[in-house]
């Protein structure tokens, strides 16, 4: 795993205010606002935002599109050499996702106490048991990412 620098730093919080782009697209659109995009050489290889209400999907996590548009952009299902940012910590069914498609590098926002697998349930993208492990920055841009989500469950409360 490589040092993180402060390029690295700032590349990840402009990367994860466009995953937080997602995000809103997908509240627009009635589904819980998580985004994701996959970076390559600083350049977008995917996207994605939760579908899962749009197309009757429980898979259809941000993290799982984008994965799946990374994959079928590449022609390859191993992601090497990519950045998964993501503004709320990947759960298992991501976590799992991201491991088989070796991502070696997962940048989130909001950290998930009840479901997350980067380090606060669980920690799947790290685990030594599996044959690829992740390098995981947490807490990028965190505040706006849980903002975000409280604000859609209050509405959603109402």
């Amino acid at each position: 795993m490589s040092a993180t620098t402060v390029r690295d730093v700032f590349r990840d919080d402009e990367w994860m205010g466009y995953a937080l782009d997602l995000a809103r697209q997908a509240e627009e659109m009635g589904e819980v606002p998580v985004g994701a995009v996959v970076v390559e050489r600083n350049e977008i290889l995917a996207e994605g935002m939760n579908r899962t209400v749009i197309d009757s999907d429980p898979t259809a996590h941000a993290e799982v599109v984008a994965i799946r548009a990374a994959a079928l952009r590449r022609g390859d299902w191993r992601l090497t050499d990519t950045t998964l940012y993501v503004t709320l910590e990947p759960c298992a069914m991501c976590a799992g996702a991201i491991v088989l498609a070796r991502i070696p590098r997962v940048v989130f926002g909001a950290d998930d106490p009840k479901a997350g697998m980067g380090g606060s349930l669980g920690d799947l993208l790290r685990d030594e048991r599996l044959n690829h492990r992740c390098e995981v920055h947490r807490g990028v841009r965190a505040e706006e990412s849980s903002e975000m989500l409280r604000a859609f469950f209050r509405m959603r409360r109402r």
